[in-house]
């Protein structure tokens, strides 16, 4: 069976689990199947569990490190001076191209992604469930899915085909969130509470999950009161709280733990292999570990914590050479770089190539400073003031103040980038708010205005649908 490939993106492979249908972890995301073409029965659930699978692809592993923090201020490239990574040096320095892999990479997995998920609702749809309930959560899933799949393009990209309409045609950033949030509604109508999912299905996509996107979406388009009301149905629904240690965020035994609203989910086992090299790319180098040693805290990012007086997130966040680690290990002396992502450790594999590390995407914490963001454009500003000291309260550090709106403003920005770093949205965030030229120029890198807010349309796909307008300034 022949698909044209109109776009860099696959319509029709889709990705099924091939052990337990109950466990949705146990997908291997590179295994694919033509349904037309197999003698075999797979149930809906199956389909839906590819499309979580797309997370554990070697793509989140490099790529999107490259595109969401060594891009930014917060990161450097890492590893030694003589290795690229491909193309992480000129991301970290800002002359990337439309040529550049990471960018096309990511451009075709979340499009690739977005195919699944389409595929796994049409065969929902098709299969004959009688149970509308269960019938509506799997469908709900995909498309939560979906909707964060574009999100990611949207903020990327800006304008970006809609891929069930026409593939070489770029709708309008308004038209992609529209459809973003038709998406997200649906999944939050249909989805159920974390709370209502069993042990084996912890980590799907939640009500919760759908309502926290979608403030996120909103903060993005600065529709402040959809992203206030989203916000806060999240924090008063009971069915979250903030983890009372901050470091304890990113340990195994905290996964998908109270904080955790929505986590890309990882095992690392052969037969359900974790985020393909997510902690080994990210894990010290020399100093008696293994790792590649990439995506390492800036001098900047140490610099913001110590201007803060901001130690717990400090020393949850960097990996300092010579340090003893939580679990014991030493980074020796030895060590390539002297610091590194301690958001990517994993104690149980460390270095090895298949990761147990989930990638926490959506938690509270942010959940909180967008409620803050959002409540000071409103002017209610005692609400954004409780919102962003419930976090700083955590750190011991003092409580903001101020009531001017702009001061107030400000120390939200920061305080989201104090409390989200390796997050993967400083890069967007920089973007959003207007910092990013002022930010990377006192660096010293080559930001460009009105070029390097959006991304470049990856060469190839530009030689395969000519008519795809690219980018300005590329």
């Amino acid at each position: 069976m022949k698909t044209k490939n109109y776009i860099r993106i696959s319509l029709a492979l889709i990705a099924l689990c091939t052990t337990s249908c109950n466990d949705f972890l146990n997908v291997d995301s590179q295994e694919t199947v033509e349904a037309t073409d197999s003698t075999s029965v797979y149930t809906p659930v199956m389909f839906v569990n590819g499309v979580y699978g797309m997370f554990t692809d070697w793509a989140y592993a490099f790529s999107y490190l490259g595109i969401t923090e060594i891009i930014s201020d917060n990161a450097d490239k890492g590893s030694s001076t003589t290795d690229t990574g491909g193309d992480k040096d000129v991301l970290d320095a800002l002359t990337f191209t439309a040529s550049s892999s990471s960018i096309e990479v990511m451009w075709e997995q979340w499009y690739k992604s977005i195919g699944r998920a389409t595929q796994a609702i049409t065969y929902i749809e098709n299969y004959g469930l009688e149970d509308e309930d269960y019938k509506n959560r799997l469908i709900g899933e995909c498309r939560f899915l979906r909707g964060l799949n574009y999100f990611f393009l949207v903020r990327g990209w800006g304008a970006v085909p809609i891929q069930s309409e026409d593939l070489a045609v770029r709708a309008s950033v308004s038209t992609v969130y529209k459809y973003i949030e038709e998406d997200l509604k649906y999944a939050a109508l249909t989805l159920p509470l974390k709370s209502a999912y069993d042990d084996d299905d912890l980590g799907r996509a939640t009500k919760g999950a759908a309502q926290a996107l979608l403030s996120k979406v909103y903060l993005y388009q600065e529709d402040w009161e959809n992203a206030y009301n989203y916000a806060d149905s999240v924090i008063s629904s009971g069915e979250y709280a903030l983890e009372v240690d901050y470091a304890n965020i990113w340990k195994e035994e905290y996964e998908n733990g109270d904080e955790s609203i929505f986590e890309f989910q990882a095992r690392g086992e052969s037969t359900a292999h974790g985020i393909q090299q997510y902690s080994q790319v990210q894990a010290p180098r020399g100093g008696g570990f293994s790792g590649w040693g990439f995506n390492v805290p800036s001098d900047d990012m140490l610099a913001a914590y110590n201007d803060e007086g901001d130690t717990i997130r400090r020393n949850a966040v960097i990996i300092f050479r010579g340090q003893t680690l939580y679990d014991g290990e030493v980074v020796g002396s030895g060590a390539t770089n002297p610091m590194y992502n301690y958001k990517a450790y994993s104690s149980a594999n460390q270095a090895d190539s298949e990761s147990d590390k989930n990638i926490r995407y959506l938690r509270l914490g942010e959940i909180y400073l967008i409620l803050a963001e959002a409540a000071n454009e409103l002017g209610e500003t005692s609400i954004a003031l409780n919102a962003i000291n419930a976090i700083r309260e955590r750190v011991g550090l003092a409580d903001v103040t101020t009531t001017d709106q702009s001061e107030l403003r400000e120390a939200i920005w920061k305080e989201r980038r104090l409390e989200l770093a390796f997050e993967h949205d400083r890069w967007f965030d920089l973007i959003r708010t207007s910092q990013a030229e002022s930010v990377m120029t006192t660096l010293g890198k080559s930001y460009v205005a009105n070029k390097h807010e959006l991304f470049p349309i990856p060469e190839e796909q530009i030689l395969e649908t000519p008519t795809m307008e690219q980018n300005p300034g590329w």
